[in-house]
């Protein structure tokens, strides 16, 4: 299937043998269930700013005055500098290239997105962040990152790829360039998506975009794109979903009998309590919406926020 959607991917993870130990890190998530619907863009960052395969290892230390990064047998060289400057370049041409979203490899003094390792003279702590990954992040806050093993958990897998398809969703609905008119239609089919993940970021979105002629339309692209993803990078808890399922259920009051009002109620109850998956009561009002159509929901990214061949809500 030809895919327009690219994300980045820290090269080894997709089993390029750039490791210092001439290895690979390769998921299989992302090679067998992903790579049928993103183009990956892979960096081996560590590889791009000049150092060899094999190579000598690498880690983070910290003497107060800054993080640096040197080898782990001879600390006086230091590849801090050239590995920053590669990481600006870098960052720079990929932002370019409106990535959906990025994964980077667990734990690596470059790459790892959290808890990294850094030396210190009173011993070792797990609060670093890879100095590329650093760099990515705060150059594109906007932008999903995930570490290759935290989407072995079907939680956090669900939330990367949803918010790698609303991210997709809203570049595609701007077209080539953003109008007040686009941004309001967008915001007006994630309403449920942003009730389930956030509700606190949902008012303050709602808020925001009714001041949208408020603003120069370019600012209001960028604090909106921002607002969005950081809204959507919060995990759709069960309460917050059940919450949504209730709202919609309500669009059915006047279509339904008694017995398919109250057999919803009880699959709303059960997906609440943790008894049935999500899918089974969006299954059942998906039904419903087929024999009773009502163009709001029918719209609604939370009904289908990306593929459903790709099975990520049987597991919540």
């Amino acid at each position: 299937m030809e895919s327009q959607i690219k994300i980045g991917i820290s090269s080894c993870v997709l089993g390029e043998n750039v490791r210092f130990d001439s290895g690979h890190k390769i998921s299989k998530f992302v090679t067998k269930e992903l790579a049928p619907y993103l183009e990956f863009v892979p960096v081996c960052p560590e590889v791009g700013s000049g150092m060899t395969v094999p190579r000598p290892t690498i880690r983070l230390i910290s003497d107060e005055e800054r993080i640096a990064l040197v080898e782990t047998k001879d600390q006086t060289q230091d590849h801090t500098e050239q590995m920053v400057r590669y990481s600006k370049q870098k960052v720079a041409e990929l932002e370019r290239e409106q990535l959906r979203g990025y994964i980077v490899c667990a734990k690596s003094p470059t790459c790892g997105m959290e808890r990294v390792k850094v030396y210190k003279k009173h011993g070792a702590e797990n609060d670093g962040v890879g100095l590329y990954t650093k760099e990515l992040m705060e150059a594109m806050p906007w932008l999903p990152v995930e570490e290759d093993g935290r989407l072995n958990d079907p939680i956090l897998k669900e939330n990367f790829i949803t918010r790698v398809y609303t991210l997709d969703d809203f570049y595609n609905s701007m077209g080539t360039e953003p109008t007040r008119g686009k941004i309001v239609a967008f915001h007006s089919r994630y309403k449920l998506t942003l009730m389930a993940h956030h509700p606190e970021s949902y008012k303050e979105l709602g808020k925001l975009v009714a001041n949208i002629a408020d603003y120069d339309i370019d600012e209001f692209f960028h604090l909106y794109r921002v607002g969005l993803m950081q809204a959507v990078a919060h995990r759709a808890s069960r309460k917050n979903n059940s919450n949504v399922l209730m709202h919609l259920q309500g669009y059915f009051k006047r279509d339904l009998d008694s017995p398919a009002k109250q057999e919803l109620r009880r699959v709303i109850d059960d997906y609440r309590v943790g008894l049935l998956p999500l899918l089974a009561p969006l299954t059942l009002i998906k039904h419903y919406l087929a024999a009773h159509p009502e163009p709001y929901l029918e719209q609604q990214a939370f009904l289908e926020p990306y593929p459903q061949e790709l099975r990520l809500r049987y597991g919540l």
